[in-house]
């Protein structure tokens, strides 16, 4: 398991891209890995120490083409 410390500005959703380069699926791992995250609001305090684990399922994505 990684970690990442906030700057200020963070969100969890920031961290989540800047991390996984994604935030589908992994916003809700790195909560479940962080109790009490989600009460310090949307924007989060600088220098918070966040665990970061390693994404587990990569989300399905159904492409729809109009075309065909």
């Amino acid at each position: 398991m990684s970690t990442a410390i906030t700057k200020q500005g963070d969100t969890v959703d920031l961290v989540c891209r800047r991390y996984y380069g994604t935030t589908v699926g992994v916003t809700e791992q790195v909560l479940e890995a962080n109790p009490g995250l989600a009460e310090h609001g949307a924007a989060l305090p600088s220098g918070l120490l966040i665990n970061l684990p390693a994404a587990t399922d990569k989300p399905e994505t159904n492409t729809i083409n109009l075309w065909d």
